[in-house]
Formats: C-alpha cells, structure tokens, sequence
C-alpha cells in the first residue's frame, strides 16, 4: 500500500484511508455488529491503517465498534477521532444528534477520556476539533491539547472545516498535523484559500466525502430520490431539481472512467491524489468490495496535461445547490 505524510512530524498513513461514520450513522442500512467488524479487520488485511470516527457518530457507537474492530492491530493503525460537542449536557436533533458545539477545555478533557475508554487504547494518534467553536478561543483549544500532548494522550492534532485564519491562530500556538475538510471533483471550494495555507505551513489535507457522498460512483441518476432516513435527502444538492443539472459532472466522470478502463470513483479518488502528496482521502463505505476498489485508486495516474483538461473541464460545469442543509453550513469555515 502506497503511504503518505501528514504533517511536519511525519505521521505516516495509508494513501487511502477509511471513514467508519457510515456503519452507525447518516447512510442506512447499518450492518450487523459483527459483519461491520469483519470489514474493518480485512480493511486492515488490504493495507488500510488510517481510520476516522468521532464521539458525536452515534454519538459514542461508532467509536465502540472502531475500538472493538482494530484492538488487535492496534500498533499497526492510526485512529483518528473528533471532540467539539458537549454531548453530556446537550439538545439533540430529529436524527439523535447533539447540536451545541463546546470546545471548553473541561469539555475537551471529558471528551479525551470517553473517546480513550470506547476505542480501548490509551493515545489518540490524530485528534480532531471537529467543528470551531466561536465561544472557545482556538488558542485556548490548542494550548489544551498542547497538555493533552505533553501527557501522552494525545500525539497528533487537527481541525476539521476550518478557516485558513482559524488554522493560522491554532497552527501558532500548537503545530497541526492536519486539517480535515469536505474535498473532491463535487466540492472545490476548499482550493481558494484552504490549501495554500496547508501548503505554506507545510500541515496535511484529510477530504472526506471524496466521492461527493457516492455521486461520482455512478449509483445514482436524475431520478434518484433519498429516503428521509438517508442523510442525502436534507442536502440541497442531492434534489431532484439539482441533481439532474449535476449528474453533467457524474457523466463527465464516467466517461474518464471508461477512457482509463477504470471505475468513476477510482477517477475521483486518483484525481484528488494527483492534486497534492499530502492529501489523504477517506472515503466512507460498508462494503470490502468498495474498500478493493478505493485502494485500486493509487494506481491511477494522470498526465500533466489530462490534469489541465479535467480541470477546465470541471470549471467548466456549474454544481448548484449548497452541500450541506443551511443550519450545518452555518458551523463550517469559521
């Protein structure tokens, strides 16, 4: 398996990784406990050793099952996993989900702790705030993982959708590792300001929904319609209105698929490997089939010149509709 770099203190991770929210949350059906077990160990098998989870997916669940999953590779993964809400003493949403952010550095230390005890280990490789909270300091935030660091729990940390000047006050007071954000062919927006200040502070670029939560893998059509219980119907873009106009891109996708005699989310994943050698994508799926696939992307190579095209190609295609329901923008790039 290919690896990369995340970082100036040279977190070493699969080129590929594995995000788990989906196995308890946002995309049903959830497997069976043990079926989802089995798919992150044979992950593992397959050369995967970078995996995502968070407190709030469940909340608590999936970091329960991520932790019974990899306890017996323990030494040979990296975990990477989130804080950022007062679960404890919070309101919950129509889905269970906490809603109130909180950063506090008393929140933080509950959050270490829980996260440490649910994924049965006694160091967190890379540490997440999951979303900023503008009623924490961000230099109040780093100062608290500085110590979380300085005992032992802690090795790595990072912000998930932050702002390149959040990611400046943070980076100054503790080194990031790396900054996490939503990234692919679907969704450039992070290309503006994000990644040139990742690339100057010289901190590693984590996209998730790499694959535009499934779109560019070709599933689905103009015609699909998302169950209430699937996170993709509350998502403007995924309408029915919005997505005939961006399955352009989709289409677009397959036929670079079919040019490379590949599958389209290989070209999606293989695109955003070719854009930076610290960019680390993790895709989200339940299935192992889809986990060969993914790592098949590293060996996907592009020209110079077929990067020049794809990009005015995708310049070229107008993607309407917000990526996330207004109330969950809200809490991005702060």
């Amino acid at each position: 398996m290919e690896m990369r770099v995340l970082g100036r203190n040279g977190l070493k991770v699969s080129a590929i990784g594995l995000g788990c929210m989906g196995f308890t949350q946002s995309y049903p059906p959830y497997l069976p406990k043990e079926e989802a077990i089995n798919v992150i160990r044979q992950a593992v098998e397959l050369g995967v050793n970078f995996f995502d989870t968070a407190e709030v997916y469940g909340p608590y669940t999936n970091e329960e099952l991520l932790g019974e999953a990899l306890a017996p590779y323990r030494d040979k993964v990296i975990i990477a996993t989130k804080f950022g809400y007062d679960i404890e003493n919070n309101k919950l949403d129509e889905a269970g989900r906490p809603i109130a952010l909180s950063s506090n550095p008393k929140v933080i230390r509950r959050a270490i702790e829980g996260s440490l005890k649910r994924l049965k280990t006694d160091h967190i490789d890379l540490y997440y705030q999951h979303r900023v909270d503008p009623d924490t300091p961000i230099e109040e935030v780093a100062e608290t993982i500085k110590d979380l660091v300085k005992e032992g729990k802690v090795l790595h940390w990072g912000l998930s959708e932050a702002s390149a000047a959040t990611v400046r006050k943070a980076h100054a007071v503790y080194p990031l590792t790396a900054v996490q954000s939503e990234y692919s062919m679907w969704y450039r927006n992070v290309e503006k300001e994000l990644l040139p200040t990742l690339e100057e502070l010289k901190i590693g670029f984590v996209p998730f929904s790499p694959l535009g939560k499934a779109v560019l893998t070709g599933r689905f059509n103009k015609d699909t319609h998302f169950d209430k219980s699937d996170f993709r119907s509350q998502i403007p873009r995924f309408n029915s209105e919005n997505l005939q106009q961006n399955m352009k891109l989709v289409e677009y996708v397959q036929i670079l698929a079919k040019d490379k005699n590949v599958t389209p989310a290989q070209i999606a994943l293989a695109w955003l490997l070719a854009q930076k050698p610290w960019i680390v994508p993790i895709p989200g799926t339940k299935k192992i089939t889809r986990v060969q696939e993914n790592l098949g992307s590293v060996k996907v190579k592009f020209t110079t010149e077929e990067l020049m095209q794809i990009r005015e190609k995708l310049n070229s295609i107008e993607i309407v509709g917000a990526r996330y329901p207004e109330e969950q923008e809200k809490l991005t790039g702060k």
